[in-house]
């Protein structure tokens, strides 16, 4: 089935750049018996590059939250952060609930179930965002802010790194993990390389990618050995880097963003939800048998506390091959074998989604890509 693109919706509408259209496509639907379920794998090719702005009116507010939110970690006291984010989060709500709340209701309620407060998670969303944008003054300024981070499943990472292969991190989409989860990392002595993309941070116009989305970047860049940009231009290249680095016995970073590779998987998720999981990393997990982890980074108390929630190393059971599949020249990509990693990186999402769902800046939808072609996305990320 041929899908002519992917999420062409109000929202998208409104980005500061004019829209990409991709050409999608299904590439295979993907049984794991031993689970009851299947992972339906698309490709998605981009065949119209979205022009992009020079400045945008989303660019005026972000450099003025910034200047704001500078002078607020420099002057005030740490106890005041979280109380001040919150009311800035107020300022334009009502505008959020008109344009984004029905949708943001309908995709968690698709997960979580239909006792959901979906309108107190929404308010904490707005202010996770707003916290977000402090966490990343509170490092820019030179003041010593030293939240307490609590870092689990260390001793499975190093373990993995002892067998030689490498090991990737699959980080999920939440708040605080772009700067505390790599700095979680990099103070538990893990030295880490990032996947990401050109226009990683709050803008996705020029006026972003030179002036508000580089501060973000460079702090970041203090907890990673590298950065490896993916460009779709240069994707073998990208490729070769990261194959590279797992041979070399390192650790690669990669957040569960569909956008940047050239394909995705779409599978169950919650009460009767969907969710759109990246590939890329379970595809890099069978190709170079590179241990694979699941990462949640979760705000336990603003500014305080963080808790960097690494998995048990998953490990699915590929030794069910269906047959439909072993007639298909499948066996570079082994969908069989990612489509279990996938399962596996779902019920961990979930079961941090379950802690703190209002820390979460994506939700898919309660629609299948096939069904509801208006249906994006709700927030975004990328890396």
């Amino acid at each position: 089935m041929r899908l002519p693109w992917l999420g062409n919706s109000r929202s998208a509408k409104r980005q500061p750049s004019s829209a990409n259209i991709y050409h999608t496509e299904i590439i295979a639907d993907v049984p794991v018996p031993e689970r009851g379920e299947s992972v339906r794998f698309f490709s998605r090719k981009l065949v119209q590059p979205g022009k992009l702005r020079r400045f945008s009116n989303k660019d005026l507010r972000e450099s003025l939250l910034s200047c704001f939110y500078l002078g607020v970690a420099a002057a005030l006291p740490v106890a005041w952060w979280a109380p001040i984010c919150d009311r800035a989060s107020t300022l334009r709500r009502k505008r959020h609930f008109r344009k984004e709340f029905d949708r943001y209701d309908v995709a968690v309620k698709a997960v979580l179930g239909d006792d959901a407060d979906t309108q107190s998670l929404f308010r904490g969303y707005l202010a996770a965002a707003h916290r977000r944008r402090l966490m990343l003054a509170a490092h820019v300024v030179p003041r010593r802010w030293s939240p307490t981070i609590r870092v689990e499943g260390l001793d499975g990472l190093r373990q993995a790194l002892q067998r030689g292969r490498g090991a990737i991190v699959w980080c999920d989409q939440f708040a605080a993990q772009t700067i505390m989860g790599k700095r979680a990392l990099f103070e538990a002595g893990i030295e880490a390389h990032q996947v990401s993309v050109d226009f990683h941070g709050f803008s996705e116009s020029k006026f972003g990618l030179h002036v508000i989305n580089p501060p973000l970047v460079k702090v970041e860049n203090r907890f990673l050995k590298s950065r490896i940009v993916f460009e779709r231009a240069d994707a073998y290249q990208v490729t070769a880097r990261i194959q590279k680095t797992l041979k070399e016995n390192g650790v690669v970073l990669m957040t569960n963003t569909i956008h940047a590779g050239s394909s995705f998987t779409e599978l169950a998720m919650g009460e009767r939800g969907w969710t759109h999981l990246a590939s890329a990393p379970a595809n890099f997990a069978a190709r170079a048998g590179a241990a694979l982890f699941a990462m949640s980074t979760l705000e336990t108390e603003p500014f305080r506390q963080y808790r960097a929630i690494i998995s048990p190393e998953l490990k699915p059971d590929a030794t069910i091959q269906p047959a439909s599949l072993r007639a298909r020249d499948m066996a570079a990509k082994n969908l069989v074998l990612q489509a279990g990693y996938v399962l596996l990186k779902r019920d961990r999402l979930l079961e941090a989604l379950k802690l703190h769902p209002e820390q979460m800046l994506t939700w898919s939808g309660a629609y299948r890509l096939t069904e509801q072609q208006d249906q994006a996305a709700v927030g975004n990320d990328a890396g």
